[in-house]
């Protein structure tokens, strides 16, 4: 039987840079392209050396698939496709299309707009790239070439997050991010009943124990309910797309639910941006969401309203939440 390599390009022990190049029956795929968010040099890329030390990195990978938009897992695309040398294809759904090139931008402006770094991708680089994406629908069996074929399903991370079934002959594998069969309240995991040769899985908290959903939320409502009570102001960081839609639903529902008045804020730009596909994208979402569309979209916030510099000074209770890429660029923007 002919061997499985799996050489991990970055990640391996580490979070960030998630990057897993995966040869299977005589075919070379690459499993997402992220960036490490901890390095301001090459550090930050996945060593593409290890592939070819000089030429188009085409010549070497039969495709490229991304599982979702977080920088540590597609940061590194135009990097990888614009200036290293990639025109094949590039595999990933739709909802992680339509949002990936906006955190793509936004990292880019914080990095070389504001921080003046040299050594790094364009906005049309983004846009060419972008070009480069094949999109796949969910339980679509998809052939790369005559041997390789791939098929997505749900991972329930964020919104588009795919674990993916790649195959040739009778070899396989599956490559997947974080799992969430309960954990998110608008998303979750399903799969095909398979018997892949390897599993590759993400495993951040692999060896974490952490306490119910349910408990974390009601300590964070309880906490947020007594600040306002006592007309308290409430500053809530937000470090990725995803949980800032799950903080938006877990606040709404309370809000809905106590009769509350207190205004809510949200930062603009980036959620913002993001946001519109997650109303776009609602048959993404998981029956519970889905059915409440019926009567409105669950993306359209009563309460949640778009924060100004000018409210941080308004009397009175308030919610404000802040979304950023790093505690680098929170510190840039200002917030903190």
């Amino acid at each position: 039987m002919p061997e499985i390599n799996v050489t991990p390009l970055g990640a391996g022990q580490d979070v960030g840079r998630s990057c897993i190049l995966v040869s299977i029956g005589g075919k070379n795929i690459m499993l997402d392209c992220g960036m490490h968010m901890g390095y301001n040099d090459d550090r930050r890329f996945p060593d593409f050396s290890y592939i070819t030390q000089n030429g188009r990195l085409t010549d070497f990978l039969d495709c490229v698939i991304i599982s979702h938009f977080h920088l540590d897992h597609c940061g590194a695309l135009p990097y990888m496709s614009e200036m290293v040398g990639y025109d094949g294809p590039i595999y990933m759904t739709h909802p992680t299309k339509a949002i990936c090139p906006i955190l793509l931008e936004d990292f880019r402006k914080i990095t070389v707009d504001k921080k003046g770094e040299t050594n790094f991708f364009t906005s049309q680089m983004i846009k060419d790239c972008m070009k480069k994406v094949v999109p796949l629908n969910l339980h679509q069996t998809v052939q790369v070439d005559d041997e390789l074929e791939i098929k997505a399903y749900y991972a329930g991370h964020v919104l588009g997050a795919a674990m993916v079934h790649i195959k040739v002959g009778s070899e396989s594998v599956v490559y997947t991010v974080s799992v969430n069969k309960y954990a998110k309240s608008h998303i979750s995991a399903w799969i095909d009943k398979c018997r892949p040769d390897i599993l590759i899985s993400e495993s951040t908290y692999a060896t974490t124990i952490r306490d119910s959903k349910r408990c974390r939320e009601r300590d964070f409502l309880k906490k947020v309910h007594e600040t306002i009570e006592r007309g308290g102001k409430v500053l809530i960081p937000v470090f990725a797309l995803g949980r800032a839609q799950e903080l938006c639903i877990l606040l709404e529902t309370f809000w809905e639910r106590m009769n509350l008045k207190a205004p809510i804020y949200f930062s603009t730009g980036l959620t913002e941006k993001a946001n519109h596909y997650y109303k776009l994208f609602i048959t993404w979402t998981n029956q519970k969401i889905r059915k409440t569309f019926v009567q409105r979209n669950m993306f359209e916030f009563k309460h949640i309203k778009a924060f100004d510099r000018s409210y941080a000074d308004n009397p009175g209770p308030m919610i404000q939440a802040h979304i950023s890429l790093t505690l680098t660029a929170w510190n840039q923007q200002g917030i903190c």
